[in-house]
């Protein structure tokens, strides 16, 4: 019995000490949060217009090219980074299949470039 208390005392206080942590980040942001929010709170957020306008409105193009940027270097990390973990396993076509698609996400890179997505006003 004491052999089961040291090997399972540690992953019950481990168990419940992150219980306790996450019952904790779920109910702070409750007590402490501001609840009158101002003007500034409830305006626009990252787009530059209101959200319940006309849909068929003009806006600039240039948040289409940074959502563009971001799918492209979110791709390339997300297949990136098994790529190298098991790059020793992959052999040659592994290899020449995640240059070919860099070189696609390159390709994409340039005509963000060109387009000017990383000039900001």
């Amino acid at each position: 019995m004491n052999d089961l208390i040291n090997n399972w005392l540690p992953l019950a206080i481990f168990v419940a000490l992150a219980l306790v942590i996450a019952g904790v980040l779920l109910i702070a942001p409750f007590l402490v949060a501001f609840k009158a929010p101002d003007g500034e709170k409830l305006s626009a957020y990252e787009c530059g217009f209101n959200a319940f306008d006309d849909a068929r409105m003009k806006f600039d193009i240039r948040f289409y090219l940074v959502s563009l940027l971001f799918i492209i270097f979110d791709l390339e990390v997300a297949f990136l980074f098994p790529w190298a973990v098991a790059f020793h396993r992959i052999g040659a076509a592994g290899f020449w299949s995640m240059i070919a698609f860099l070189a696609v996400l390159t390709i994409g890179f340039v005509y963000e470039w060109k387009k000017g997505a990383l000039e900001w006003d």
